[in-house]
């Protein structure tokens, strides 16, 4: 499950837990954005800091694990290499899925080689109760493109994101119940998102 997790919160550790109990995976790793490629029009925090939060959250879950694998990776950070480095990590046998939102899952073939996403790995997009994607729309323009295999998962709706809670921190307004204790005394602590997001 990949992100910036800027701050991680409850919605997606459930949609990790429910990943793992739907597609009976061996265990969710989650894998903190080193650099951002796709996140320039805002301020991000550190890796370092991004990295912890995700770590302090996961901790209690033995199914969950957190990989330093962007965060100490130079450069830009791709998705696509990502991917390769599990690939060969794990072997050809290995089932990898990568975790996302339904609505990032019309965004893929815009990534970086998107089209060697097939041969990596198979994507679950994580969709809210009601939300019916249209299974039937293209997901791109160019038929020469192979697509890549996506698998729907229904999660229970929690309308938390990690923007509102940046927004409700700058505003020191409650966060209370949206994200892990640990996460928020991390976030006081080490004085994040105190400005307003920009």
């Amino acid at each position: 499950m990949g992100g910036t997790f800027d701050p991680i919160h409850f919605g997606h550790l459930v949609t990790a837990e429910e990943a793992l109990v739907q597609f009976n995976l061996d265990r969710v790793l989650f894998m903190p954005t080193g650099r951002p490629v796709r996140k320039t029009h805002r301020y991000v925090s550190s890796a370092e800091d991004r990295y912890l939060m995700t770590v302090i959250a996961t901790a209690s879950n033995p199914d969950f694990e957190v990989s330093r694998l962007e965060v100490d990776r130079p450069g830009e950070t791709y998705t696509v290499d990502t991917m390769t480095a599990l690939r060969d990590m794990y072997g050809p046998r290995a089932g990898l899925f990568f975790i996302t939102g339904a609505d990032a899952v019309r965004e893929i073939l815009t990534w970086k080689d998107a089209e060697r996403f097939g041969e990596l790995c198979t994507f679950i997009a994580a969709t809210r109760p009601g939300f019916e994607p249209d299974l039937t729309a293209p997901l791109a323009a160019d038929a020469d493109v192979a697509l890549p295999r996506v698998e729907y998962m229904e999660v229970p709706a929690l309308a938390i994101s990690s923007s509102d809670i940046r927004e409700r921190v700058a505003g020191r307004r409650p966060v209370s119940y949206l994200l892990p204790e640990a996460v928020a005394a991390y976030i006081e602590k080490n004085g994040l998102y105190r400005e307003p997001v920009l």
